[in-house]
């Protein structure tokens, strides 16, 4: 026999269900904001560690599997929101991509031979570590760089739109050639190092730059990629652009 009382007790109410309606939408707010205060306060130290971990498995030859599907494609016209900028050498052997084991829309990455800065480059990256906010900049430099090769067998005044690199990678080779001049292969990697921490002094001029580093929402890591063993090795820079301290 039909139950009235029963069958009503089964469900709840129209005040309950509304209860129990803000209850949910209240939670659900709570996670998506807890995902957003995430997702903007993760550091530059997080987002290198997960870049180092990408270059430990392009070393092993593991790669993680990358979502290139069309639905990721789609998404990705909507914006951009990278990780980390990287500025890197030209050279077909270094695709930070790859050798970070990152995807479509990880990084902001800004290319010139020698990894050298003039003010369209330096523009670019005030364009990833301002506009789009990414809490970590990457200056990568590469064993045998090509560039730096180039100026240390120079003979003459460099000429041309070539030889404006030259030009600039010239003060680190100088620099090599007094503190390691007689040993040739030493020298240049000498020289390359001091090119990476000379392109840290350019980048570290700008005023977007170094106000991000002050606040303590940009972190800049000077970088060599090995050629033979696919590693990625940092160079100590000089603290001169630590983050302010606040007492």
């Amino acid at each position: 026999m039909y139950n009235k009382a029963l069958f009503e007790g089964l469900f709840y109410s129209k005040e309950e269900r509304m209860r129990l309606l803000k209850i949910f939408v209240a939670v659900l707010c709570l996670v998506i904001f807890t995902g957003v205060v995430y997702a903007v306060h993760v550091g530059g130290d997080v987002v290198f560690a997960k870049l180092m971990e990408g270059n430990t498995r392009f070393i092993e030859g593991k790669p993680a599997a990358k979502d290139c599907s069309l639905d990721r494609r789609d998404e990705l016209t909507k914006g951009q929101h990278p990780v980390a900028t990287i500025l890197s050498c030209s050279d077909s052997r270094v695709p930070p991509e790859i050798v970070f084991d990152q995807a479509l829309g990880d990084i902001f990455i800004v290319r010139v031979a020698g990894n050298v800065i003039e003010p369209t480059i330096l523009g670019s990256i005030e364009y990833g570590v301002e506009h789009l906010q990414t809490p970590l900049l990457i200056i990568l430099g590469h064993e045998s760089c090509g560039a730096v090769k180039a100026t240390l067998e120079l003979t003459g005044e460099p000429e041309g739109n070539i030889g404006a690199i030259l030009k600039k990678i010239r003060p680190a080779v100088e620099a090599a050639k007094k503190a390691n001049g007689k040993d040739k292969a030493a020298t240049l990697e000498l020289a390359i190092q001091e090119n990476i921490k000379n392109t840290y002094k350019d980048i570290i001029k700008s005023p977007i730059v170094s106000h991000l580093v002050q606040e303590g929402k940009l972190k800049i890591v000077a970088a060599e990629y090995q050629l033979k063993t696919g590693k990625v090795e940092t160079i100590e820079l000089a603290q001169a652009a630590a983050p302010a301290k606040h007492h």
